[in-house]
């Protein structure tokens, strides 16, 4: 997997991510603006992982992203929600990254 596809993964799992922050700012899908947010990131990451697809597996790419977005969804929960971070959450999130750098690797 070349450095491109990887930082088409990374840029799709942020706008996941990202995402994710106006899909809960949308108040159960109540706010027009919020919504058109989260619906035109989830749209770009939608592109920027295809774009990543294109000469790389599927399953490896998928994952990754999937993982990556869970990551940066529990860092952006803790630091603009307040949200909580337990010993097990930390673990959860490490084994996660290890699981995606398997991939990189297998």
């Amino acid at each position: 997997m070349s450095g491109k596809e990887m930082v088409l993964m990374f840029l799709a799992a942020a706008c996941f991510a990202v995402g994710g922050i106006f899909m809960k700012l949308s108040a159960g899908v109540s706010r027009p603006l919020p919504i058109l947010a989260f619906l035109a990131l989830f749209l770009l990451g939608a592109l920027l992982q295809a774009f990543a697809m294109r000469r790389a597996d599927l399953g490896v790419v998928y994952i990754a992203v999937l993982g990556l977005e869970a990551a940066l969804a529990l860092v952006f929960s803790i630091a603009l929600f307040h949200e909580g971070l337990s010993f097990a959450r930390i673990l959860a999130v490490l084994l996660i990254l290890v699981g995606v750098a398997l991939l990189r690797v297998a």
